[in-house]
């Protein structure tokens, strides 16, 4: 099945909530994952189908910290029929902070085919320390770069 770039966000809002999606399998075989603003310790780019589910697995402990009650998608097409922007913003609780949380993100997607090839995720890295109760970890990380 050939999804629309908008039909891929979906998948990727379904992800966020929780919802069984898996997100490396959303990316084509030789597909693209950047984080333009990566804290220290983090990779700015993942080459790869295998690299992404590598990396996503591993991280997929921290979600534990959030309880996601929402997921809200707004959707931007462009003059590109292959790329969209896309807000993903979530909220719920955070165990480490004890308390209610909004979270944003941006993403320019393109999708090939049914599947993204490329993905730059413009999340704030400070903002998900704390949420994740990782804030001593990204200031040690900060000091020693």
């Amino acid at each position: 099945m050939q999804r629309s770039p908008r039909e891929v966000v979906e998948q990727v809002r379904r992800m966020v909530a929780g919802e069984g999606v898996v997100f490396a399998d959303l990316f084509a075989a030789d597909g693209v994952l950047r984080y333009p603003f990566a804290a220290p310790g983090m990779p700015r780019e993942l080459r790869g189908q295998a690299a992404i589910r590598e990396f996503h697995e591993a991280a997929s402990g921290r979600r534990s910290m959030l309880e996601i009650a929402g997921v809200d998608v707004v959707v931007r097409e462009t003059d590109d029929p292959e790329v969209v922007v896309a807000e993903i913003e979530h909220h719920g609780y955070s165990h480490a902070t004890a308390g209610p949380y909004r979270f944003r993100a941006l993403g320019v997607i393109r999708v090939r085919g049914g599947e993204i090839v490329s993905y730059d995720d413009y999340m704030d890295p400070i903002a998900m320390a704390a949420l994740l109760g990782r804030t001593p970890d990204l200031v040690a990380a900060l000091a020693a770069a």
